[in-house]
């Protein structure tokens, strides 16, 4: 049995074997041939020539096929790089590995290799290694023919020449003297019949380095090359691509959790494509209904009427956008809501329109603000309603502020409605009472209520904090008795109605009196008494207030100080002035 270790001779070694034994009967021949001439024998002739011959031939047949078993390792080692470098996407691997092997194949000092910038069709600079299989780093290392380079690019062909210091071809080229160039092999990276790159490889000290067939084998080489470095491109560009789209998805999914508003998207069938959070915590989706993506909206939404459908299919036919729509509906789980709206055509690449994108704001707690707003409109001026900052303002309760009161009543009212007829009677209270409104509006006064025949008014509320409050008060009583004596002017001596008027400062409770249903905003407590009874004993058109908001306003009014007088629940007695002038 043969020794399995035993290893099959190659060609080359067997021609060597041949060759060998050929010089060995050359040796023998010789040395027999002198004693064959004394025995009377001769070889026949041409033996020794013959024998030189086979020699020779021998030997050239080994010299060829050592040549071609190098080529045909070059040509496995190609395969076997190509294979590796096609079974990658990575394509700074890639790069290296192609570069590698070309200087090994090639002999080669350096290899340098460009690709085609998609944008500017310029061949950049990708990779640079050396012959250690290193990046070469330093930028002074990069002296190449960049006439060789663009010649190869702009015919497709490869170029070699043995010693390019005197190639007539490149008669001008500085590089290739000022370098001292010698041996340079550059090939094309031919793809779909488009150059994508160029292999540059060269040798600064050796001439003649390359031949045909270093060229054929890089060309061979640089074709399979070209398709694996596309390969790695496209994937780079695509692993890119995907990491771009990845981020925009993050940034979307950010933006959408940051606003409140709903987002859901259509396809052409009102199927679901997407849905966010706040679009299922506002239509309160529960949460084992995740997978609604891909069902129908009508099916997830049942909350939303006819008029829905009507208005996704006017988007789609008519390709236009429509906002603000409300919708007053109910909802499980939620109760009573109000929805608004807007409905925009979805369109892809090609500006087709592939189903809709539906913002969805829920107004349902800023219509009950505006409707507990609107109550409190009669009673605040419009600058004070539309300052409000929140529903806790128009809540149950109060708290204990430094106000200025001012209570104003009509003198001699009920004897003079005796004789009038109600509706006339209406319209003279109303006209005095719109007087009285507009002086306190003009200082910024808020009026608590309308009773009958009289009228109060607050200053410096949590609504409207006022350093000022005092002033402000007296301000609008004084306006307020001016305006009723021009009014006078105009009317009959049987319509003229007069008032008393009555101005304190001090503490009291403030905020909303009543229930959920039904909230006044008022103060309450003894500094709004005693407002109330210095407006009971002023004289008709006489103003009157109490010393707390003398120290206040001093500076700004001419009093005349009146005798003291004791209010109901106070011991002390109370000193009290008459308003004769304010500034």
């Amino acid at each position: 049995m043969a020794d399995e270790t035993t290893t099959t001779p190659t060609l080359a070694e067997e021609l060597n074997v041949i060759r060998q034994l050929a010089h060995d009967l050359r040796s023998v021949l010789k040395q027999q041939r002198e004693a064959l001439k004394e025995e009377g024998f001769r070889l026949p002739p041409g033996t020794t020539t013959t024998l030189n011959d086979i020699g020779r031939r021998v030997e050239s047949v080994g010299h060829r096929v050592e040549s071609l078993e190098h080529e045909r390792d070059q040509y496995r080692a190609l395969a076997d790089t190509a294979a590796l470098i096609n079974s990658s996407l990575d394509l700074p691997y890639v790069l290296n590995e192609v570069m590698d092997t070309i200087i090994e194949l090639t002999g080669a000092e350096r290899g340098y290799l460009m690709l085609r910038d998609d944008l500017t069709g310029d061949m950049e600079l990708s990779v640079a290694r050396n012959v250690d299989r290193q990046t070469i780093e330093d930028s002074e290392s990069f002296e190449i023919s960049r006439s060789v380079v663009q010649r190869v690019a702009e015919s497709g062909e490869a170029l070699l020449t043995t010693n390019a210091q005197e190639d007539t071809r490149f008669p001008d080229s500085q590089s290739i003297v000022s370098y001292s160039l010698r041996s340079i092999l550059c090939v094309p990276l031919n793809l779909r019949g488009q150059v994508t790159g160029v292999i540059y490889t060269d040798n600064k000290i050796q001439e003649g380095l390359f031949d045909e067939s270093s060229r054929e084998l890089l060309v061979a080489f640089a074709n399979q090359a070209a398709v694996a470095i596309e390969n790695a491109r496209l994937f780079t560009r695509l692993q890119i691509t995907l990491d771009e789209i990845s981020d925009m998805k993050n940034l979307q999914d950010n933006i959408f959790a940051s606003i409140a508003s709903g987002v859901i998207t259509t396809d052409e069938f009102d199927h679901i494509t997407l849905i966010t959070p706040p679009a299922r915590s506002i239509m309160a989706l529960p949460e084992e209904d995740e997978n609604v993506v891909g069902l129908p909206i009508h099916e997830v939404l049942p909350a939303l009427d006819h008029r829905f459908a009507t208005l996704l299919s006017q988007t789609r036919a008519d390709n236009i956008t429509l906002t603000g729509i409300e919708f007053d509906t109910e909802i499980d789980n939620r109760g009573p809501v109000n929805l608004s709206m807007n409905i925009s055509p979805l369109k892809n690449a090609h500006e087709q329109t592939q189903g809709v994108a539906i913002v969805i704001d829920d107004k349902t707690e800023e219509k009950a603000r505006e409707a507990q707003i609107a109550g409190v409109r009669r009673y605040l001026p419009t600058e004070v309603v539309d300052g409000i900052r929140g529903a806790d303002e128009l809540r149950l309760g109060g708290t204990q502020e430094v106000i200025s009161i001012v209570f104003g009543d009509i003198r001699g009212f009920s004897t003079f409605s005796e004789n009038l007829d109600p509706q006339r009677l209406v319209e003279i209270i109303n006209t005095y009472m719109t007087i009285a409104s507009d002086a306190i509006h003009m200082h910024n006064g808020i009026i608590d209520k309308f009773m009958g025949d009289a009228v109060m008014a607050l200053y410096n509320t949590p609504l409207r904090p006022q350093e000022d409050h005092a002033l402000r008060a007296i301000r609008s009583a004084a306006a307020m008795m001016a305006d009723f004596r021009a009014y006078h002017e105009t009317v009959p001596a049987q319509d003229r109605l007069t008032f008393g008027i009555g101005v304190h400062t001090g503490r009291a409770v403030v905020g909303n009196v009543g229930s959920p249903d039904r909230l006044d905003y008022t103060a309450m407590g003894d500094s709004v008494n005693l407002a109330k009874r210095l407006q009971e004993i002023a004289d008709p058109m006489q103003i009157l207030i109490s010393d707390d908001t003398y120290q206040l306003v001093q500076d700004y009014v001419r009093v005349n100080e009146l005798e003291p007088i004791q209010v109901k629940g106070r011991t002390q007695y109370t000193k009290v002035y008459e308003l004769l002038r304010v500034r």
